[in-house]
């Protein structure tokens, strides 16, 4: 029996979410500015904004004049190619350009000057073609330039030397109050787009210029894209600065993402939080999955690329949908950006041959997609054309030739009509005139008549047929995919992102902005640099309300047989000292000692190992005996992009051996705790296995959002923390930190 306890804990779900957040109290305001989306800007607990200003990055893509430093019409010179795409950019924005150079008294027939001082007016955009930026920065700052792009490499990609000096020049564009693109970036901002395109565009961001042309090429789809942001280096404007801003023109339908490294942890939620309130989706590849790609793309754009759990649950968090090729961030993106919202989340899979059909079903349900069952009704409907011996419960197969005929259409109307279905989705194996032809015509036209999403599959690994080129391509209401995979993928990203932004709160709304009453009380136990000792870390939960079992420090054996007798038999006891870190390799710990004979041996056992193994004691602890449970763990790291993160996974032995740990960065509210717990392979031990009582599953996650709490306040204070194991009781009956071990940082 558990007897009497220390915080005992609730499941009223207003209180969990109490928990979390703390005190709804304005802060000051970021940037001198509140923005009326967000409801006022200010700072958490831990002094990080909650907020952040979208830039307005008009002048970058669309200024009105340019200076060209650097400016050449020398053959053979690479100045001179880049300054001529420059001036025909520039005419077709509609922009004046001056070029700079000292030694030209005109570039390509336009009157130059000598230096920046001479420009003739104030200039949006100054673009650098020169080797050293840094000496020019200072003179851009007297003119009042807005922003300026640095082509310039051999800054931190090259190693420490070339962080330096990115780091100086960083910190003159900070002095100079311009905005910077670059260094090491490339031409890709200045394109030459389709303007003869229609529809919700594409906004590009891309770390690696190389990375984005799939994605540029989709203009040749008929896909518009609108903005390429090629952040480079980012010694100033980074990723997370274009997110906001392209979250923000309603031209965008969709962000497409090539990330090699997040520059700063913080503002990349805010700018993702900022594009889901926005309900703008963002879908992006992030290199650093492997160790191998992770030190890749370290050392060609010089940033931390994050621990890679970290950094997908981070994406999942703020609904980034993160996908892993170039191709899949193409066919993603493009739906996202055209595609209407959702009218049902069933897909139906429609084909001219079963085993087509029931290939594609099987990988559809393997990708998490739902796969209604027609009604009984339905079937006898499309059985009106199809013959009675193929099946039509879906996938629905028509045997081939009704697609030739009136019946082709009738069928397609007739399961789009199904208010189960929201995704028809058709593969085309190959192509197989007539059929093949009539088939995308029908669907072709059905779907510019119906609100639901039509998926064609075209498999022909030619790509030129009429039917495909000009048919499917040529509609703007059908999504035509070239692989089964990468359909499948963006139809689950579709459904999946319209969920997530139908019901988002931004958990930054919700973030504590006053510390806790728990927090003095904590901050005081905190030793700088040093572990504490289990005693101190189960004070430092029970500050903050998670309970921990009775238990006393002694240090005799006399009081710890007084302690037995106090605590109730069995009891625990544990060496207890700030050196300790794995007490049970060490065998500094005994359990179900039920007399005190056992409890003075024990002792006397205890401090032997401990001045055996030149380890310092603070006490034993005596401890309530608890063992009716589940065994979690729930912990604090410090993750250098992203600052305190927490982590809640299967405890004990197990969290070593099988690793199924989930992970979160807050801020995050209590609907994000209890998805932590869906996303562990090993869930169902909390929902009682071999007769076994379900656990108490709202327990845990007050203590995950307690500790989160922790995390929030506390994060500079602790560099680790552990709770395992976390024995999580019976339903109703709450969960005890058994041990637990904090370091300091």
């Amino acid at each position: 029996m558990l007897g009497s306890t220390h915080g005992t804990l609730t499941t009223d779900s207003r209180r969990a979410r109490a928990i979390a957040c703390g005190e709804q109290r304005p802060g000051p305001a970021v940037h001198g500015r509140t923005d009326d989306l967000e409801g006022g800007a200010g700072l958490d607990v831990g002094g990080r904004p909650l907020h952040a200003d979208a830039p307005d990055l008009s002048r970058l893509f669309r200024p009105e004049s340019v200076a060209v430093i650097g400016a050449s019409d020398a053959e053979g010179r690479p100045n001179t190619g880049i300054t001529r795409q420059l001036l025909a950019w520039a005419e077709r924005v509609g922009a004046r350009v001056h070029p700079v150079h000292p030694g030209r008294p005109s570039v390509f027939g336009v009157p130059c000057v000598g230096s920046v001082a001479d420009l003739p007016e104030q200039v949006d955009l100054a673009v650098l073609l020169v080797a050293d930026p840094l000496p020019v920065i200072g003179e851009l700052a007297e003119t009042k330039v807005k922003f300026a792009v640095a082509f310039a490499s051999g800054f931190a990609e090259t190693g420490a030397a070339g962080a330096e000096a990115q780091q100086r020049l960083a910190d003159a564009v900070r002095r100079s109050g311009l905005r910077l693109l670059g260094p090491n970036t490339n031409l890709n901002a200045f394109e030459r787009f389709r303007e003869d395109l229609e529809g919700p565009a594409i906004a590009l961001i891309t770390q690696s210029g190389h990375q984005g042309r799939p994605v540029f090429a989709l203009q040749e789809l008929g896909i518009r894209l609108s903005h390429w942001a090629p952040t480079g280096n980012e010694a100033d404007l980074e990723t997370a600065d274009f997110i906001s801003y392209f979250a923000e023109q309603p031209e965008v339908g969709a962000i497409a993402c090539y990330v090699e490294g997040l520059k700063d942890g913080r503002a990349f939620l805010l700018a993702a939080d900022r594009a889901a309130r926005r309900k703008v989706p963002v879908v992006a590849v992030k290199v650093g999955r492997t160790e191998a790609g992770a030190r890749t793309a370290a050392s060609h754009t010089g940033k931390l690329t994050g621990t890679d759990d970290v950094v997908d649950a981070a994406m999942r968090q703020y609904g980034v949908i993160r996908v892993d090729g170039l191709d899949e961030l193409q066919d993603t993106a493009a739906l996202l950006a055209r595609a209407r919202t959702p009218q049902a989340d069933g897909v139906a899979v429609y084909s001219i041959s079963g085993g087509t059909g029931a290939h594609v079903a099987d990988l559809a349900s393997a990708a998490g997609l739902h796969l209604p069952r027609l009604s009984e009704a339905k079937q006898a409907e499309l059985h009106q054309w199809i013959p009675q011996y193929l099946s039509v419960a879906n996938p629905v197969d028509n045997g081939g030739h009704p697609v030739g005929d009136r019946r082709g259409r009738r069928i397609i109307d007739a399961i789009l009509a199904d208010p189960a279905v929201g995704v028809l989705i058709c593969p085309v194996t190959g192509p197989f005139p007539p059929l093949s032809d009539k088939l995308v015509s029908d669907l072709v036209e059905a779907a510019e008549e119906t609100g639901k999403l039509v998926c064609v599959v075209w498999g022909s690994p030619v790509g030129t047929e009429p039917a495909y080129r000009e048919v499917l391509l040529g509609s703007s209401r059908v999504a035509t995919f070239r692989t089964v995979g990468n359909c499948l993928t963006a139809v689950r990203a579709w459904l999946d992102h319209h969920r997530f932004v139908s019901d988002y709160r931004s958990p930054f709304d919700e973030a504590p902005r006053t510390p806790s009453p728990s927090f003095r009380k904590a901050e005081a136990l905190m030793r700088p640099g040093r572990q504490l000792s289990e005693h101190a870390a189960k004070q430092l939960l029970r500050a903050y309300g998670i309970r921990v079992p009775r238990e006393q420090l002694v240090t005799s054996a006399a009081a710890a047989v007084r302690a037995a007798g106090q605590v109730g038999y069995p009891v625990v006891m544990k060496a207890s000292g700030a050196q300790i870190a794995h007490k049970t390799e060490l065998g500094l710990v005994k359990i179900g000692l039920t007399s005190a004979s056992q409890v003075r041996d024990a002792y006397r056992e205890l401090t032997d190992i401990a001045r055996y193994e030149g380890v310092s004691l603070d006490g034993v602890l005596v401890c309530q005996m608890v063992e009716r449970g589940v065994e979690m763990v729930v912990g604090v790291t410090h993750d250098e992009l992203f600052g305190p993160t927490v982590t809640v996974g299967l405890g004990g032995v197990l969290v070593e051996v099988l690793r199924d740990v989930a992970v979160r960065v807050p801020p995050f509210g209590e609907d994000r705790a209890r998805d932590m717990l869906t996303d562990l392979r090993g869930r169902a031990l909390l929902d009682g296995v071999r007769g076994r009582p379900p656990a108490d599953r709202d327990a845990l996650v007050e203590v995950v959002l307690r500790v989160q709490r922790m995390a929030l306040e506390l994060g500079d204070h602790i560099a680790e923390l552990d709770i395992n194991p976390l024995m999580v009781l019976p339903r109703g009956q709450g969960a005890v930190a058994l041990d637990a071990l904090v370091v300091c940082r």
